[in-house]
């Protein structure tokens, strides 16, 4: 596994979480999370939309990535988030990562602030310290990357979330980390069809996993949804939540790019989504 695009990610990771450290003590972190409003309820919202309109969907806010590149130029996440809640969307995704995917901090409260659903802070999670800056920066929810963590750090980092009334999503790529992953509390379980360690994508992966997700497990299917095509191949395979990003991203009309997407792919929704 050594030398992998995750490896890398993580290990820039842990520098810059050190740095964090010095800049701002866990002390005062723990006092910004602390006086933090409330989480809305991130898992919750996706359950209310599946029971609704049939499909939950996780629509991510995201600039660049290391796959695509520099995905979207015109990047306002205020106007992309209200874009997403009007077009139907459960929950937000927004990428704070600076150095692989041109995101920010600052990205997440713009976004957060624009509308009134939940938001997961999709990051690349190697310490505790990020799940309580995920919390002093709003994060109704945190990222926890089954292939980047060990079982203590998972159950570690899963445990200090929780504390906070925050969701997780636990994110697998295979059989072995869907049975770790499944020796956690969190009910959120994101398949991701893209292997981070050589960064292909295969729908087959969702396919193969999601019978071996228990029923009382929700599966959030991540990556490679480009069409409504690929939403009801993902639906027939079990999957009710999607969390997407780059396909929405690249559209210039982004909440209705979101509407026909759900639709299409067999959403019931009204008006206003």
């Amino acid at each position: 596994m050594a030398g992998t695009i995750l490896d890398r990610i993580c290990d820039e990771k842990r520098r810059q979480v050190a740095e964090n450290k010095s800049r701002r003590p866990i002390q005062e972190l723990l006092k910004r999370a602390q006086d933090q409003a409330p989480p809305r309820g991130f898992a919750a919202a996706l359950t209310h939309k599946v029971e609704t309109t049939g499909i939950g969907l996780i629509a991510e806010i995201k600039k660049a990535s290391p796959s695509a590149g520099l995905i979207r130029a015109d990047f306002k996440p205020s106007q992309l988030a209200r874009a997403y809640a009007h077009g139907g969307a459960a929950c937000l995704s927004v990428l704070t990562d600076q150095r692989f995917f041109q995101g920010s901090d600052a990205d997440l409260g713009e976004a957060r602030s624009a509308c009134d659903l939940p938001v997961i802070r999709k990051d690349f999670m190697v310490d505790p310290y990020q799940v309580v800056e995920a919390r002093a920066l709003g994060a109704d929810c945190i990222l926890l990357i089954v292939g980047a963590l060990d079982d203590v750090e998972l159950a570690n980092m899963e445990s200090i979330a929780l504390g906070y009334g925050m969701d997780v999503l636990i994110e697998v790529h295979d059989e072995a980390e869907l049975e770790r992953a499944l020796k956690l509390k969190s009910p959120l379980i994101g398949i991701n069809n893209r292997d981070l360690k050589i960064m292909k994508t295969d729908l087959a992966t969702t396919e193969r996993l999601a019978p071996l997700v228990p029923g009382d497990r929700h599966i959030v299917c991540e990556s490679g949804i480009d069409s409504p095509v690929d939403i009801k191949r993902m639906v027939a395979a079990g999957a009710k939540r999607f969390l997407i990003g780059e396909t929405l991203m690249k559209r210039p009309d982004v909440e209705m790019a979101t509407r026909v997407l759900l639709v299409g792919g067999g959403a019931t929704l009204d008006a206003k989504g």
